[in-house]
Formats: structure tokens, C-alpha cells, sequence
């Protein structure tokens, strides 16, 4: 792995809070890209340049889970995976209701996202 590499030679952040950081840093780059599509819409280089920029991000949020002792690809197979299983559950949740969850709004359907996320954890949310 390329950061593991340049770790060993001593470029690397001190800490895991210190990544956190620059993934901050990371996130308002890729909004200020977000910003100036929207100024311009017809910049030819605009979308290479969100694309660079959530690259660093992904770049940066990988070695994050380096830090923390975790296997990126296994954390986003099991990101990928937990994603299904609630969304399945709120696909469920929605016909319990007499609705389908396409035909409601962004606001219901955070609104069952959060009821599902309560059950996993074992908490209470009504819908």
C-alpha cells in the first residue's frame, strides 16, 4: 500500500485526529469545487477537478483507517452491506405503512432511514 510505504519513511500524519483534520480540509475542497460548478456550469475542467478533489478525500480517508488499524476494503464491504440491509428494512417498513418507498418524500424516507437505523441499535423511533 502507497501510504504504508511513505509511513515507513517517515511522511505520515502523528495521529489518527490529525487525519480527521485534514479530512476536514478534504471535504471544504471538494465543497468550494461543488461552489464554483455551480458558478459556472459550463467550466470543462470543473468536473475533473471534483473528481481530483474526492480522490484526496477517498486518499486521505483511507489512510484514516490505516491509522485506526482498519482494513479500508473491509470497512467499505461492510458500509456497502449494512447500507442494503437498512434499506431493504426501510423498503419494508414503508409497505407496512400502505406506502412504496419511491412515492414518498426525501423527508419520510430520511424519516424511516432513521426508524431503521433506532431498530438496528435497539432503540425507539416512530414513524
Amino acid at each position: 500500500m502507497l501510504q504504508s510505504r511513505a509511513a515507513q519513511r517517515g511522511f505520515d500524519w502523528p495521529d489518527a485526529r490529525a487525519v480527521v483534520t485534514k479530512l476536514y480540509e478534504e471535504i471544504n475542497e471538494v465543497l468550494a469545487e461543488f461552489d464554483a460548478l455551480q458558478s459556472d456550469p459550463d467550466d470543462p475542467a470543473a468536473q475533473d477537478r471534483i473528481e481530483d478533489e474526492i480522490g484526496d478525500l477517498l486518499f486521505v480517508a483511507t489512510n484514516l483507517a490505516r491509522h485506526a488499524s482498519v482494513d479500508a476494503d473491509q470497512a467499505m464491504h461492510r458500509a456497502n452491506a449494512k447500507f442494503e440491509r437498512r434499506y431493504r428494512a426501510m423498503e419494508v417498513l414503508a409497505r407496512s405503512r400502505g406506502k412504496a418507498l419511491e412515492r414518498a418524500s426525501l423527508e419520510q424516507q430520511e424519516a424511516y432511514w432513521a426508524a431503521t437505523k433506532a431498530s438496528e441499535k435497539g432503540n425507539q423511533c416512530d414513524v
